[in-house]
């Protein structure tokens, strides 16, 4: 997927993020596929994400089918609303989504925008992750019009800080005390990436994968 910004057209960001509110485009680099949670995601969302080395460093997860369901509903709603994009992965040889991939803006128009992603943990270390990443961000600073992306993941959380680096963001501070779960209180390291940063990472040819 090619990766065409006018950098000051913020006109065209928020209707090329109008455009999504009605469906989101399906993505694949024609090995995994990116696309809208559907209802019947929900027990394979349930069975991958809901437990203690996937939700470690992450707001909780559903714990029922139900749960997950009212979820994906809920998705499906703040995208028509403009306010949350999101979705599912599949991996090869699967029809149900393994983790997710979303996106909300902090401006509304999409300029300014954060992050997440959650993968079952027997996909880590396969490199399938930084492939549904590589479609998602060509996406994200194309189609959707994003300048300036951000993302917040648990100091503790080696692994999510490890990845954000190796595509390219720069950490830019500490929040502490970001991050609560319960009781248990951590900081957050706050990343980014700009637009020209990734499109001049793609130009180079590194490889992210």
């Amino acid at each position: 997927m090619a990766v065409h910004q006018n950098l000051g057209d913020r006109s065209s960001s928020a209707e090329r993020g109008f455009q999504w509110r009605r469906r989101l485009p399906e993505l694949s680099d024609g090995t995994i596929v990116l696309r809208g949670l559907r209802s019947h995601d929900a027990p394979s969302l349930l069975a991958h994400l809901n437990h203690s080395r996937v939700s470690e460093y992450i707001a909780p997860c559903p714990s029922t089918v139900d749960g997950f369901r009212r979820f994906i509903r809920w998705t499906h709603a703040e995208r028509r609303r403009g306010l949350h994009a999101c979705y599912g992965i599949i991996p090869p040889g699967r029809t149900t989504a393994a983790g997710i991939i979303q996106v909300w803006p902090i401006e509304r128009d999409f300029w300014t925008a954060e992050w997440g992603f959650v993968l079952d943990d027997s996909y880590w270390g396969t490199g399938l992750f930084m492939r549904a990443a590589r479609l998602f961000l060509d996406a994200v600073f194309g189609p959707l019009g994003v300048f300036r992306l951000e993302a917040r993941a648990v100091e503790a959380n080696g692994r999510g800080n490890g990845v954000l680096r190796k595509l390219g963001a720069t950490r830019e501070s500490v929040l502490r005390g970001g991050f609560r779960n319960g009781d248990v209180v951590r900081d957050h390291v706050m990343w980014s990436m700009l637009a020209p940063e990734w499109v001049a990472l793609r130009d180079r040819g590194r490889n992210v994968s």
